[in-house]
């Protein structure tokens, strides 16, 4: 911290040795952090997260609560493209961006997604989504000296249905009724005007977005628009066509207030399908001699399998169920992927410890990269919203941050109640929730400021943790108790214990957040709850010595490791 660019007073009151002289230093940097001057905002931001340290707990959350007021901030930070017919145009969102001087001004902007691009311009982020695959599931974070912030970007490819003008209409005007969150509009960036044979001018592949409390309409045109139907006045999101060559045009949004075209398809909004209370088993898959940790790829097309007593991580093509391995080091214990899938993290120990560690695999090449040097027993690791690499070091009772990259040190270190099994997210809160097994409790920790905030009592040996899609909803396992319970990820008020099955042992959300999946080991079965109310809806039975599960991006599948019996057993969880 420089003291050039701080008032003196400001400096004598943070260094005073009086808890109360130190509080109102922090509501003084506070509002220096929003000052014009960047320089003395930057000092101001550091001054503050000196104090998220300080020995008093009320002037450490002040510190850390004026961090987060002064942090740059994203509106809205969901932006769901919906699902459009294959052929569509790039599409584009635009995001408000907002926080103090420094925020926007030391802003920069990285992409996670395929056919995703995003650049700040004026307040506004840019999104564009080219639709390359099937799915897509990824985020832009505007990271800069006031701290990040990200944006979920999800949508779909797929064959479409009709409907009447009216309906759509009335639809549109259904959501907008409901109230909500900011709305982020869609536009599509127009095609080259093609002339056809017959005259016609063809119109595919046109989307608007309005999202309103996360949900919305979108409308595509597919059909073919002839010259003799097209309204003289009317506007359309394609540039008209000419006898010349067509003229640059900026990007508009189809509306409401549009022509009547024909083909117009009602598109619904849901990314995840529908979870069902009991789903069924629809195949098993061998993979290598005893397989743990499952992940799967973010465009849902891989399954990553970590498979110890054969050192190899398996690589199942989801769709022909074919499988091929990638030899590892030391024995793999679990796995996940990096936010955009070009990379895959596999945690490494022997059972005396030693050999610990984590590969870094290239996911298109299929081979170790590099490995990473970790503390001892490095446990169920993964890749927040941050996009760093979370790595809960069992042994010695601290999670290790990485850069997503795969940095061969930590980028940070957060010391926890022993001992961390698991790690998982709520991205709204900014919050990382922790199940420690020796401590029967979910340690929380501040994601703007790696810090320990609180740690909530739960169900003896908590095994693993999830949050819900929306990061309002934090489940975890408890091992010896043969229990769940529920923990409001705000709040951090608890309910349950709720009974499974014996030994639970892995547990993880629906995509629609409607259901919860607990894998009980003991009991070679899976329990599906109510993710609201924890009541148990069915309980499916898998192979022998389930340990894990992973469900597809889309939410319709789900995938078990049997540890006895070397398969992935593979569920319907969705319609």
């Amino acid at each position: 911290m420089s003291e050039h660019n701080l008032p003196p007073h400001v400096l004598t009151e943070i260094a005073s040795p009086m808890r109360d002289s130190r509080l109102m230093g922090v509501g003084e940097l506070a509002q220096l952090a929003t000052s014009a001057d960047l320089a003395v905002a930057a000092d101001a931001r550091l001054a503050l997260q000196h104090l998220t340290e300080d020995d008093s707990r009320s002037v450490a959350a002040a510190a850390a609560a004026a961090l987060g007021r002064t942090a740059v901030r994203l509106n809205p930070d969901r932006v769901d493209f919906g699902q459009v017919p294959p052929g569509t145009p790039a599409l584009a969102a635009d995001v408000l961006v907002t926080g103090p001087p420094l925020a926007v001004a030391t802003a920069a902007v990285t992409v996670a997604g395929p056919g995703l691009r995003a650049a700040l311009h004026d307040g506004r982020l840019r999104i564009e989504w080219q639709p390359r695959t099937d799915w897509l599931d990824g985020s832009v974070t505007v990271r800069g000296a006031a701290g990040w912030a990200d944006v979920r970007v999800t949508g779909q490819v797929v064959a479409t249905g009709a409907m009447s003008r009216a309906d759509l209409e009335e639809q549109l005007e259904a959501e907008a009724g409901t109230g909500g969150y900011a709305a982020a509009r869609v536009t599509v960036l127009p095609p080259p005007v093609r002339r056809r044979r017959s005259g016609t001018l063809l119109i595919g592949g046109l989307t608007a977005l309005v999202l309103l409390g996360g949900a919305g309409v979108a409308v595509a045109l597919t059909g073919n628009l002839p010259r003799s139907r097209a309204p003289a006045a009317a506007p359309v999101a394609a540039p008209a066509v000419t006898s010349g060559p067509p003229s640059a045009a900026a990007p508009r949004a189809l509306t409401t207030a549009a022509p009547a075209p024909t083909g117009l398809a009602r598109v619904p909004l849901a990314l995840r399908a529908a979870s069902l209370p009991e789903p069924s088993v629809i195949g098993t898959i061998r993979v290598g001699d005893e397989p743990e940790g499952v992940a799967v790829s973010p465009d849902g097309r891989t399954v990553y399998v970590a498979n110890q007593s054969a050192r190899v991580l398996s690589v199942v093509d989801a769709a022909t169920r074919r499988v091929s391995s990638v030899k590892l080091r030391n024995t793999p214990r679990f796995v996940t992927t990096s936010r955009d899938g070009r990379l895959v993290f596999v945690s490494m120990y022997e059972n005396d410890k030693s050999g610990s560690g984590v590969a870094v695999v290239d996911a298109a090449g299929r081979r170790v990269v590099r490995y990473l040097a970790t503390g001892r027993q490095p446990y169920t690791l993964s890749v927040g919203p941050d996009d760093r690499l979370w790595v809960p070091i069992h042994s010695e009772g601290r999670i290790e941050i990485h850069q997503a990259g795969g940095e061969q040190r930590a980028d940070a270190r957060v010391s926890v109640p022993p001992n961390p099994h698991a790690v998982a997210f709520s991205s709204g809160l900014r919050r990382a929730f922790s199940a420690d097994h020796e401590s029967n409790a979910v340690a929380v920790i501040d994601m703007r400021t790696d810090r320990l905030l609180d740690s909530v009592p739960v169900s003896r040996a908590p095994h693993s943790v999830a949050v819900s899609p929306d990061g309002s909803t934090v489940l975890v396992a408890g091992y010896e108790a043969d229990t769940a319970d529920l923990i409001d990820a705000a709040t951090l008020r608890r309910t349950g214990p709720f009974p499974v099955g014996k030994k639970p042992q892995s547990v993880t959300f629906a995509g629609d957040g409607r259901h919860a999946y607990v894998v009980n080991e003991g009991s070679n079965s899976v329990s599906v709850l109510d993710a609201r109310t924890g009541a148990v809806t069915s309980t499916i039975a898998v192979g022998h010595s389930p340990r894990t599960i992973a469900v597809s991006p889309d939410g319709r599948l789900a995938y078990v490791t049997n540890g006895d019996d070397d398969t992935l057993s593979v569920l319907r969880v969705a319609e």
